[in-house]
């Protein structure tokens, strides 16, 4: 959503992208990702530092603090977003019971942020020029302590004609039926991803690019 809207459209819109992942299995690569990360760590590390950049709803962050907690692994977790109305709406889907940290700004002005040992973000990269995504790779990069990493769209025919179809059958917010298919127009493939990489100074061996059906390319990066 890169349209201005009121609160509670904004909400319901997050609500609804939420209800898409989960039918989606999107947050599959991002807790796969994460068991390989833990499973590098020595035992009796301290605990594992999250940051969710362009967080939205916080849902990713919310199914991170679920698995972790069912899987033992302690973790710190902070969800940072320009919008303070996504922000908002994070801390209101929020159960009492996840420590989630809520921030308002931006990741790469942020103090602290050195201190993350895990940076991810989902389906932000697609709003951004290449340039943009060059300078986030390069500040992850240098920013994170045990990796990254990128969860969005494929730019593929078959999820952009899938995804049409299927919003004809749902109830979902009109913004996300339009804005679903226009995010996978403007997501990237493979290629695209190397060259964005390679750009920010990560070499090619450094990095990890995998597909992940019906419609995510994931980008990672372990140190």
């Amino acid at each position: 959503m890169d349209q201005p809207c009121s609160y509670e459209e904004l909400r319901a819109c997050l609500h609804d992208i939420a209800r898409v992942n989960r039918l989606t299995f999107a947050h599959r690569p991002t807790l796969s990702w994460l068991r390989e990360v833990v499973a590098a760590r020595p035992a009796g590390a301290a605990p594992l530092r999250v940051v969710d950049v362009g967080c939205g709803y916080g849902d990713t962050l919310r199914m991170v603090d679920a698995w972790a907690a069912k899987q033992g692994v302690t973790v710190e977790l902070t969800g940072i977003d320009l919008n303070e109305d996504a922000i908002r709406a994070a801390r209101e889907a929020t159960p009492a019971t996840q420590r989630i940290e809520w921030v308002v700004g931006d990741a790469l002005s942020q103090d602290g942020m050195g201190d993350a040992d895990v940076i991810m973000c989902t389906l932000l990269t697609h709003h951004l020029d290449d340039a943009q995504v060059v300078r986030f790779v390069r500040w992850m990069e240098e920013t994170a302590q045990c990796g990254w990493f990128i969860n969005d769209l494929h730019r593929q025919a078959v999820p952009y004609h899938l995804f049409r179809l299927l919003a004809r059958f749902t109830r979902w917010h009109r913004f996300v039926k339009h804005d679903g298919p226009v995010s996978i127009r403007r997501s990237f493939v493979a290629e695209e991803w190397k060259s964005f990489c390679a750009s920010a100074g990560v070499g090619s061996g450094a990095v990890s690019i995998r597909e992940y059906r019906p419609a995510r390319l994931c980008v990672c990066r372990t140190k």
